[in-house]
């Protein structure tokens, strides 16, 4: 059986996304072929060290680290425009704002013609905010891969820290597959290279089947 797979070094680039409530995010993306890492925190706003209960002018974003040759920036923009929480056509408040970080002018690009696409699609107003990426906050330790710390024991089982659910590859896939997010072909294709055992590779299949299709957000 492979160790436990953590790190993957392979050249990654960066997206930057709020499109509300973020437990929902890291799980959506982190389930995506080709994403590497995810983590959560506060971006866009002025507020130095931002708290979840004093975050100021900022808004809950994730930061995706992916491999362009396996998913491309195109295509995590479609998943952005598809799985708003709320937000794109009205403000609740800034906190949940839709929101593109964008870390290069391709992105903004990129960015800029999407957002003109999906509004003439849908045939409405879009109030998605496009702004360059500035300093990440990453989210209290609580928050990063929401949906996998609901199940101590396997968090246990696999020695998984604070720091590592923010840096580990196995932390981000299995916190989208455990409430149904992705392809189970993919999971299956996949389990022994990320080093789980049969025991966890069997519950987290079961946990994938029976949230399938399910809500992701709060």
């Amino acid at each position: 059986m492979p160790s436990i797979q953590h790190d993957v070094d392979v050249p990654f680039k960066k997206a930057t996304f709020g499109m509300g409530c973020f437990w929902a995010c890291d799980a959506l993306f982190g389930a995506q072929s080709g994403v590497l890492r995810t983590r959560v925190g506060y971006s866009g706003g002025t507020l130095i060290d931002p708290q979840y209960r004093k975050l100021g002018d900022h808004t809950e974003v994730i930061e995706i680290h992916y491999d362009p040759k396996q998913i491309t920036y195109e295509d995590l923009l479609q998943l952005f425009w598809n799985n708003h929480e709320y937000g794109l056509t009205t403000c609740v408040k800034k906190q949940y704002m839709s929101l593109i970080l964008y870390h290069d002018e391709d992105q903004k690009h990129m960015a800029e013609i999407s957002l003109k696409k999906e509004a003439h699609r849908r045939n409405e107003q879009l109030i998605t905010t496009i702004a360059p990426a500035g300093i990440f906050y990453p989210a209290e330790d609580y928050h990063q891969k929401y949906r996998l710390q609901q199940h101590a024991w396997l968090v246990q089982e696999l020695g998984l820290t604070p720091e590592l659910f923010q840096t580990s590859h196995l932390a981000a896939r299995l916190n989208g597959y455990l409430v149904g997010v992705g392809k189970l072909e993919d999971f299956e294709k996949e389990s022994e290279k990320l080093g789980l055992s049969e025991k966890i590779s069997s519950f987290v299949r079961t946990q994938w089947k029976q949230n399938e299709g399910g809500s992701l957000y709060c």
